[in-house]
């Protein structure tokens, strides 16, 4: 018997833990919220995706509990065979008239939305245009497709244009994160809509960090720019925002309607479940009805990242409230994310390969649920660790 087979493991996990790489992923005790509870004790919360603070939203919740009672909790089968239920239907007409597009199908995740959407519009004879930064569900949608991928510099039309002059085979569909969740900045959109329409190319955006943040009430990058009809496809995930799980692709009735009828994960993967889908419709109500978690979002982030730069740090290119605090050296930002946890503060540090090597750096999430006295005691701590640490 081989017994030498794995080998490798243990020296690899040890590499990563001396370059200040290693993933210590820490357990949450309680709801998400403003503050959670880890290791028995309550923690500043920097580190979700729950812009608004709706993943523990008692309207949510009592919308998913009222589901469950009159639905039970699984759909049973895929959408396409027998896991179709009216509670789909009514999340997907609703969504379509939240982000102005004629129709919009549901699926498990914004991580399978990519994957539903791209290997269905294009293959192997078609051409990809890809943002170097994308996230790795649509690298991963893009290698499924089996598509030729082309990559463009990050946000840069001049380079972008480029590439749609150069020789591409068959349909070529051009994808792009809107908001890029690593620096927190925005995909020049109307300029990706101009070149597409000038060299004959299908529109795709991946907005998962723009719902529920940019736009009227939220309603995404395409909103925010005011191109509604214009971008052929809307990937969206309610996951983040929309503090649930669960994700979408909207668009005209005829392309979605076409993803419905070739999308693998759509086909063999089941239903999205009943308590998510109720709790997700009620999310979308909500903010139908008022943008004032939206608008308090937007204004913790300013107050933040004041803060943040008013004390000597380098808050990057952000235009969102994704708030990253640069520190370049891995093991410097993993020690500056180990010290905030000791003064109650969970900000995980983001390291390669998520970004680029000496790019390292605290990623702040900002919240609706963050209240002003959240804010100051943060400021307070990031000033004392960055001064202890000698980084400001």
């Amino acid at each position: 018997m081989d017994t030498n087979k794995l080998n490798f493991i243990e020296p690899e996990l040890n590499e990563l833990k001396e370059k200040g790489l290693y993933k210590n992923i820490r357990t949450i005790q309680s709801a998400q919220g403003a503050w959670v509870e880890i290791d028995g004790r309550k923690v500043l919360n920097f580190c979700s995706n729950n812009y608004l603070g709706f993943a523990a939203d008692g309207r949510i919740r009592a919308a998913a509990k009222a589901a469950i009672d009159k639905y039970g909790v699984g759909p049973g089968a895929v959408r396409t065979i027998a896991g179709t239920m009216t509670l789909h239907q009514e999340l997907e007409r609703e969504l379509a008239d939240f982000k102005g597009v004629e129709a919009c199908l549901t699926v498990q995740s914004g991580f399978n939305a990519n994957l539903c959407a791209i290997p269905a519009l294009v293959g192997k004879e078609d051409t990809i245009v890809s943002d170097e930064l994308n996230h790795a569900s649509i690298i991963d949608g893009a290698r499924l497709s089996r598509a030729k991928v082309r990559v463009y510099p990050h946000n840069d039309m001049e380079g972008l244009e480029k590439v749609l002059q150069s020789d591409l085979q068959g349909r070529v569909l051009i994808v792009t994160d809107g908001v890029f969740s690593m620096d927190g900045d925005i995909a020049p959109l109307p300029g990706i809509v101009k070149l597409a329409k000038k060299y004959g190319a299908m529109t795709m955006v991946d907005d998962a960090h723009g719902e529920g943040v940019l736009g009227r009430s939220g309603r995404g990058i395409v909103d925010h720019f005011g191109l509604h009809g214009q971008v052929d496809v809307e990937v969206g995930t309610f996951s983040k925002a929309l503090g649930v799980m669960g994700g979408c692709i909207a668009g005209s009735a005829a392309i979605v309607e076409y993803i419905k009828q070739k999308a693998r994960p759509f086909t063999f993967s089941s239903a999205l479940t009943v308590p998510d889908t109720a709790a997700t419709l009620e999310a979308v109500r909500i903010l139908q009805q008022s943008g004032e978690l939206v608008e308090r979002l937007w204004e913790n982030a300013r107050i933040f990242k004041a803060g943040l730069q008013k004390l000597g740090f380098n808050t990057g290119v952000t235009e969102t409230p994704i708030t990253p605090v640069m520190i370049g050296d891995a093991r410097d930002s993993s020690e500056f994310s180990k010290r905030l946890f000791k003064e109650g503060i969970f900000a995980s540090t983001i390291g390669f390969p998520l970004v680029a090597e000496g790019k390292a750096r605290i990623r702040v999430m900002l919240s609706a649920a963050h209240s002003q006295e959240d804010l100051d005691f943060a400021l307070d701590v990031f000033g004392k660790v960055g001064k202890d640490m000698k980084l400001i």
